[in-house]
Formats: structure tokens, C-alpha cells, sequence
């Protein structure tokens, strides 16, 4: 029986665990289960609904025949009580029961979280001995996930995201193709470009006070904040929270993305800037401000070739669909939004760029990438 609606709302009066036939039902393996959460979010980017996942785990290691039946004992506790719009499974195979309970259109997560706690626990002391039950470890993890700015640790909750590990797996011979490109063409580009270093630390010194290198706290993958180095660009004082106010509207789109220079080219960026020096708009303008980069890519922060990493500032106003592009691919220095469409494209379209470049990610579509960059970087265009 599916719980009735009020407002188009789930009512959390009615029990989230009502009786439905056990012949109906079946558990998922973990590959079916693990796909199913996938599936969830993706429909949770477009509903706007919420779902919780709950994790049942054996908190205590006495035997993995007598975990296994705990386990199973739980599942089979679990599965004729959920309602229909629900799925229950094993997240990890033998060692952990899952539960996704999808749909939740409401504005209190702790009243979710509390009510499907508490169903969950009356019914497995139903079952379930004290000794038992007291074995059993239960977790819960609210989706969409909170993402803060703490730098310590990741942002996301990597228990909503199984997928990306087993992506990784699967291509792990690749993606160590890849770092080895990346420590390999960063070393020899750094060693190449040295005399440029000097060059461009020589001329911003004379023409400015302040640093050589501008420092800035960026978001890579899985939400990991790194900082990020670029030659400095701008006047040593200067108020950030211009670009702050201007990005932040356009990827919320409470301003429409604008025209540069009277073309009918949209931009991403700041033009005619008044905090950027002399010698700061001829460094953008040929992208030499990115040079230090090559540094991040060296020690790991990112990669030649993937998504340009966030500004926490812009993560904040990312709409949930948005999230993916910090997810699926480590930042690179330059990748298909900027040979296909640079500060020339709207924000959504560049992120869809970026999807499409995860999802279709080859080293030979890096080496397309990066044998196109030089000619865009000579045209110049959308570089500001």
C-alpha cells in the first residue's frame, strides 16, 4: 500500500513501513541495488524530491556465517513492510543491507530521518533478539547531501555514491595512463616554460605591488578543496565580492547571461574589469596567468585535461545536476568546454560539456583536447 499524499506532500504521520504482501517483494543484489541509487539521484535532480538511504550493518565480527544470517534475518524482516515506491537490497554483498526510500517531498530532513529510524527499529525488535538488534549498526544518509566548505575532508557523503568508486575500478589501468600524462607533460612544460616564469614574475613585480602568485581556494573532485595557483592578475586590493555577486547570479540566473564588446557572443566572465592591471589583462588574454597550474597538476590537485574547478563560492548556488561535473572528473587545466566554447557559452551548457566529457573520457579525446588547445589560446577568444 503506498502512503496517501497531502499537498502533494508524503504525509510522515503514516507509518513508512506498512504491511505489503511478502510474495511481491525480492532483495536486490549488490550490482542492482548499487545502480538503483544511482538511478535515484539522477531522478532526484529532475523531481526535486528527496530520498534517504539506509545503511544495516553488523557493528561486531563474530563470524561471517553468523553475520551473513543476522543480515539476512533483517532483510527479510524489512522487505514485506516497505512500501512499494521503495527498495531494499544488499549495498555490499553478505556484509551490508541497503534500503532507499525514495520520494520524500518534505522540508524537514531531521523529521524524515527520525520517523524512518524509529519504523525501521520497531520492526527488527520485532524480530530480531536484544543481543541481536544491539549487534546491528544502522546508518542513514539524506540525499541531496550537504555539501560544506570544510577543506579537510571531502564534502560529499561517498556512501550516496558508490558508482564513482566502481567507475574508477573499472578503469583504473586508464586513469593511470592518465596521471602518468600528467606528471610527465607538467614536468617537461614546467621545465620549458622557466624562462617565461621569470619573465612573468619580473613584469608583474615592476608593474604592480603584491605577490607574483595568486593563491585561491578551488573544489576538485569528490569536493576536495585544493588551492589553486595563477599568476597574479589583479591590483593586491581589490574586492572579491564583485565576481562573487556576478557569478553567483549567472549560474542561479537571476541575470541572463550578457554580450562582451557589443558582440552577440554570451560570456561567463567579468569584461573590462577595472581590478585587473596592465600586465594582468595581457596575461589572460594569452592564458600565461594559467602557467603556475602546471604545478597543481604535478603534485595531483588536477589534470591537463578535465572540468576547471569551482570556486566554493560557486558551488553554493549549484543546482543539484550541477554537483556532477566536480564528481565525475578531476579539474584540469583545460579541457571541452574551453576548446568547444570557453566564456562564450552559458553556465548549464558548459556543465553539460563537462558531463559529456567524463562520460565519453578516452586518452585519445585528451590528446584531441590538447592538441586543440594552443590554437584557441592563440585566437583568444572568451579569454578576458
Amino acid at each position: 500500500m503506498t502512503p496517501r499524499r497531502t499537498d502533494n506532500t508524503r504525509d510522515l504521520t503514516v507509518p513508512l513501513l506498512e504491511q505489503a504482501s511478502a510474495g511481491m517483494r525480492k532483495a536486490l543484489d549488490e550490482e542492482n541495488f548499487r545502480r538503483m541509487i544511482t538511478r535515484e539521484r539522477k531522478r532526484t535532480e529532475r523531481s526535486k524530491e528527496s530520498f534517504v538511504l539506509m545503511l544495516l550493518k553488523k557493528s561486531n565480527d563474530q563470524g561471517a556465517a553468523k553475520r551473513g544470517n543476522i543480515l539476512e534475518d533483517v532483510m527479510t524482516a524489512l522487505l514485506p513492510t516497505i512500501r512499494e515506491t521503495d527498495v531494499i537490497g544488499w549495498y555490499q554483498s553478505g556484509a551490508i543491507v541497503g534500503a532507499l526510500f525514495s520520494g520524500l517531498a518534505v522540508s524537514d530532513q531531521n523529521i524524515v530521518l527520525n520517523t524512518i529510524l524509529g519504523r525501521v527499529s520497531t520492526t527488527l525488535q520485532a524480530v530480531l533478539t536484544l543481543g541481536q538488534f544491539d549487534q546491528v549498526g544502522i546508518s542513514l544518509h539524506f540525499f541531496p547531501d550537504d555539501w560544506d566548505n570544510d577543506s579537510s575532508a571531502r564534502s560529499i557523503n561517498p556512501a550516496l555514491y558508490p558508482d564513482l568508486q566502481s567507475h574508477d575500478s573499472r578503469l583504473r589501468p586508464l586513469l593511470i595512463l592518465k596521471r602518468v600524462t600528467d606528471v610527465l607533460g607538467s614536468a617537461l612544460l614546467l621545465i620549458l616554460s622557466a624562462p617565461l616564469f621569470l619573465i612573468i614574475g619580473l613584469a608583474i613585480k615592476v608593474s604592480s605591488k603584491g605577490p607574483v602568485f595568486f593563491k585561491q581556494q578551488r573544489v576538485g573532485r569528490y569536493g576536495e578543496h585544493f588551492t589553486l595557483l595563477k599568476f597574479r592578475s589583479m591590483y593586491e586590493i581589490n574586492d572579491q565580492d564583485i565576481h562573487k555577486e556576478f557569478v553567483t547570479k549567472l549560474i542561479s540566473k537571476v541575470v541572463e547571461f550578457g554580450s562582451s564588446n557589443g558582440q552577440r557572443e554570451g560570456i561567463y566572465k567579468l569584461t573590462n574589469d577595472k581590478r585587473v592591471t596592465r600586465v594582468g589583462r595581457f596575461l589572460r588574454r594569452t592564458s600565461l596567468d594559467e602557467l603556475p597550474q602546471f604545478l597543481n597538476v604535478l603534485i595531483g590537485d588536477m589534470s591537463l585535461v578535465g572540468p576547471r574547478p569551482p570556486i566554493p563560492y560557486e558551488l553554493a548556488v549549484y543546482q543539484t545536476w550541477h554537483r556532477r561535473r566536480v564528481l565525475e572528473a578531476k579539474p584540469g587545466i583545460t579541457g571541452l568546454w574551453q576548446v568547444k566554447g570557453r566564456s562564450c557559452v552559458d553556465f548549464d551548457q558548459m556543465v553539460r560539456l563537462d558531463l559529456r566529457y567524463a562520460s565519453s573520457w578516452t586518452p585519445w579525446l585528451d590528446l584531441k583536447i590538447i592538441l586543440r588547445t594552443p590554437m584557441v589560446v592563440i585566437k583568444g577568444s572568451g579569454a578576458y
